[in-house]
């Protein structure tokens, strides 16, 4: 497979993901209190909304690449 087809591929199926899925999660921890041996910390949840255009986007450019792949062939 070409590296542009395959480029073109990738990007369709992250813009499919992008669409089913909608956000995504990820955590960090905090430390809240440092008391010598005392210490405690806090898990922070934070969530991050992907826009359905970026998904379409991806979706069109991959696409278009494989297409350009086709062609150049």
């Amino acid at each position: 497979m070409k590296p542009l087809a395959l480029a073109g591929l990738v990007l369709v199926v992250i813009g499919v993901a992008a669409l089913a899925l909608g956000r995504f999660s990820y955590f960090t921890e905090r430390q809240v209190i440092d008391l010598g041996p005392i210490k405690a910390s806090v898990s922070e949840q934070h969530s991050v909304a992907i826009p359905d255009v970026a998904g379409f986007a991806a979706i069109i450019a991959g696409i278009a690449l494989i297409f350009a792949a086709r062609r150049s062939a």
